[in-house]
């Protein structure tokens, strides 16, 4: 439990947050303003959270410098801070200013609450181990999300660069470009998948054209894949085999006998819609 004087410089703090909350929310806005990407109005509703937080954690037995990571409401308000801040675009420094500028702030509310020099100086002690442990926290929880963007837009840039086209009825493709890596397999192979169930296709072409190398690993890949369509009732044609890839999959050893494979993309429609019946004049339905 705190110590009656310790006690008493927490009331004296919240006393300030309380009774000047206006004053250090403009005065918490108006450091953030220049290096903020938040509008005013989403900065008043995050300075209300927040201070809200910190004046009912003080009230508690909570020692202030583990405040920031164990009381849920502090915890919460900042988690939100930084996580607003990392979607808007804003620099790790951003994000700690805004932090350093409620220090200030809530330092100027206390010294207009007391004249005594010992106690605002042991105010100040508290206030810093307050938010100083609200630096940490911001700062690690904005790591943590910029790296949940970055995960995110690889992801779908992943998806982007692996559309599955609907060449004709029954007949989709894919076509590759760039590395082929386990990551982007998996993307490749359910949304190939889904799209041969939507669509009830009956053939899949994955054209390689751009694939630039092809090595075990690859050709792995690219018989899980056709090896999924066929679970799907779907034949599976590899197209864009040139000799260098031809060549390469000999000497590998690679036995890629049991699949359909076409030097182009062309060459594999023309192969799907042989298989299928339908006469290249007609319309795709």
């Amino acid at each position: 439990m705190p110590g009656t004087d310790e006690t008493a410089v927490r009331e004296l703090v919240v006393r300030a947050l309380d009774t000047d909350q206006a004053a250090v929310t403009s005065e918490w806005i108006e450091r953030q303003r220049e290096r903020s990407p938040l509008p005013p109005a989403e900065l008043h509703r995050e300075a209300a959270d927040l201070l809200g937080a910190l004046c009912a954690a003080l009230t508690s037995p909570m020692p202030a410098a583990r405040i920031a990571e164990h009381d849920d409401a502090v915890r919460e308000a900042l988690t939100a801070l930084s996580e607003r801040r990392a979607r808007a675009g804003a620099d790790p420094s951003a994000t700690a200013m805004a932090v350093l500028g409620l220090k200030h702030a809530v330092l100027a509310a206390v010294e207009r609450h007391t004249d005594d020099p010992a106690r605002c100086y042991r105010a100040a002690l508290l206030v810093n181990e307050l938010l100083d442990g609200a630096g940490v926290r911001t700062f690690s929880v904005y790591a943590d999300g910029r790296e949940e963007i970055i995960r995110q837009q690889h992801s779908q840039m992943l998806e982007l660069s692996t559309p599955v086209v609907r060449l004709w009825r029954h007949v989709l493709a894919v076509p590759l470009i760039g590395t082929l890596d386990s990551a982007r397999t998996q993307i490749v192979m359910t949304g190939l998948l889904e799209a041969i169930q939507a669509h009830e296709a009956r053939i899949a072409i994955i054209d390689i054209t751009g694939v630039p190398t092809v090595d075990t690993a690859v050709a792995q890949h690219l018989l899980q894949t056709a090896g999924a369509v066929r679970l799907m009732g779907a034949e599976c044609v590899i197209s864009g085999i040139r000799p260098s890839i031809a060549q390469t999959i000999t000497q590998l050893g690679i036995d890629l006998s049991h699949i359909l494979t076409r030097s182009s993309l062309a060459d594999a429609l023309a192969a799907a819609l042989r298989l299928l019946g339908a006469e290249p004049g007609r319309a795709a339905g």
